[in-house]
């Protein structure tokens, strides 16, 4: 090793140094600056794509939020469309009933009105046919009996007996 200690050369030691100063040079004129340039924007890149999604994550929240909010909403909405729906139900079926009684009850009066009239209508009817009946009978026995005229005296003397005992 001392051997090699010993052959040091300051010409060799400065060319080597030279050339080590034209290497970073070079490097740093042509690599190290687009690789630094581009280790920048990547890291600006990873950076942005953080606070998107960061962004995205708060945007996201929002609108579960939002959606659960609209989704709660909707629910009450619908049960309070379902009980209105319910209630205009029960009225419509409460007024249909009473309406239907109401109708019902004056059909059956009606009925019994219309049948009361017709049963009156029977009886003076029937009335006027018996009577009517009634003198062609008696107008037809009085004919055949006063036709005879011994008949009409027997039957004057049964009267006058009638009369006499009341």
């Amino acid at each position: 090793m001392e051997a090699l200690i010993n052959q040091f050369s300051y010409g060799l030691f400065f060319w080597q140094l030279i050339i080590l100063l034209i290497v970073i040079f070079i490097l740093g004129k042509f690599a190290w600056k687009p690789i630094i340039n581009a280790l920048e924007e990547r890291e600006n890149g990873i950076a942005d794509a953080l606070a998107s999604a960061e962004k995205a994550k708060l945007e996201m929240a929002r609108l579960t939020n939002e959606n659960e909010q609209l989704l709660k909403e909707a629910r009450e909405e619908r049960d309070l469309i379902l009980k209105e729906a319910k209630e205009l139900k029960d009225k419509i079926v409460a007024e249909a009933k009473l309406h239907a009684q109401t109708e019902g009850a004056r059909l059956i009066e009606d009925a019994k009105r219309e049948i009361d009239e017709q049963k009156l209508r029977a009886l003076a009817e029937v009335k006027s046919e018996v009577s009517s009946l009634s003198l062609d009978i008696a107008r037809k026995v009085l004919t055949k009996e006063f036709a005879d005229q011994s008949k009409q005296e027997s039957l004057v003397a049964d009267l006058l007996k009638d009369v006499k005992l009341s």
